[in-house]
């Protein structure tokens, strides 16, 4: 993709707070058993009235585009092939041949296409379990990620990682994470050796709004605003940690709050705007390579599954999913491509077509596929190839 030169935009205030909330006057059992509504101050108000026929709100098209007609051209393909990689790897696991834990990203495909286009070739990316976008946007093999997700031999991960363990080295994508915040210290840790290094390179570290609560967090904070490490920590808020909503979990509902503790640069982002997340990320990208360390950022975001494919997502209303699906990240992108004669819907359409060929080549690779052998359990397990006592 053709890098795009990003002027930083001035930083978001801190002044916003959250709205104080009123007692209910009665019944509070009852009240506390319906559906909480997510806080999304950042991101605008719905009306479906002010919408074309694309499905997008006028707001998001501005008078000029504010980026060159590659980058959003880059960023509908790439979104196009996290939501249809998705929605396929969905398909998949209800006919059971994907199997185990499966965590979809679908609705938050902006919070990755606008960091990928903000930064730079060797910058490394680190997630959680939710991690199927991230690699797919910075290149790897969509055949090899669903031979993954197939436990097969020819995955990213010969088959070892499934869904929540996803690596690929030649991307500079470190995972793909199982334990809730274990990839926040380890983030920390791989700015420091770019630091250490003098690569002139950073990492992104993102985390759901559940690692907030690790304490693993705050140490890790800590240390990076100490070192001044080059690290950008992103928690992509999608309103609940599994299936609890953040208010209930927490006094602290304006998450990136959390870094003003420390003195990081903190601030919260529309995430289901492109735009808006890479100048964010760009901001961001800027002070750490100018040796200013950390920054944390709050993706306001929102995924239009449930935590995981087990998950019915009876927490929340229909009338709050669709709300949300009316702010949808890549309509927005196509809205803005038509709008300013970027390409033709039959030039969409033919994009929309390839990437649903590529996603079945994927899905005809990953079956096709062996699984891997026996002695593979013994492999991989040290750096040292004849390393003793593995089968002792």
């Amino acid at each position: 993709m053709a890098e795009t030169k990003v002027k930083a935009a001035p930083k978001a205030s801190n002044s916003a707070k959250k709205s104080s909330t009123t007692k209910a006057a009665s019944k509070p059992k009852e009240a506390a058993a319906e559906p909480v509504r997510q806080p999304d101050s950042m991101l605008p108000p719905s009306n479906p009235e002010a919408k074309e026929a694309t499905g997008a709100p006028k707001a998001s098209s501005p008078a000029q585009p504010e980026f060159p007609k590659e980058t959003y051209m880059t960023w509908y393909e790439q979104m196009q092939l996290m939501r249809k990689f998705e929605e396929k790897a969905g398909q998949l696991y209800g006919q059971q041949k994907i199997k185990g834990f499966c965590h979809l990203y679908i609705g938050q495909e902006a919070c990755v296409a606008g960091a990928v286009s903000a930064l730079q070739k060797g910058d490394k990316y680190i997630t959680a379990y939710r991690d199927h976008a991230h690699p797919l946007a910075l290149g790897t093999s969509p055949n090899a990620i669903m031979a993954e997700l197939f436990a097969k031999a020819t995955g990213c991960s010969k088959g070892k990682g499934g869904s929540m363990h996803i690596f690929d080295k030649e991307v500079n994508f470190v995972g793909g994470h199982g334990i809730v915040g274990g990839q926040v210290p380890m983030g920390a840790g791989l700015a420091f050796a770019e630091k250490y290094n003098k690569t002139g390179n950073l990492c992104i570290c993102y985390m759901g709004d559940g690692a907030v609560r690790q304490g693993a967090l705050h140490e890790a904070f800590n240390m990076a605003m100490l070192w001044k490490l080059p690290v950008i920590f992103v928690v992509e808020n999608n309103g609940y940690a599994m299936g609890t909503s953040v208010q209930r979990t927490s006094n602290v509902t304006e998450l990136y709050t959390m870094g003003e503790s420390y003195d990081m640069p903190s601030e919260p982002v529309n995430a289901m705007n492109v735009e808006d997340v890479h100048y964010a990320v760009a901001r961001a990208a800027e002070r750490a390579r100018a040796g200013e360390g950390p920054t944390f950022l709050e993706f306001k975001t929102y995924r239009y599954k449930g935590h995981s494919m087990s998950d019915p997502a009876k927490y929340r209303t229909k009338e709050e999913l669709e709300d949300y699906r009316s702010r949808d990240s890549i309509e927005a992108v196509r809205h803005t491509i038509l709008t300013h004669n970027m390409a033709t819907e039959e030039e969409l359409n033919a994009i929309d077509e390839k990437i649903k060929a590529q996603v079945q080549e994927s899905v005809d690779f990953a079956e096709s596929s062996p699984y891997p052998t026996a002695d593979e359990l013994y492999k991989d397990v040290y750096v040292q190839q004849d390393y003793p006592y593995i089968r002792d």
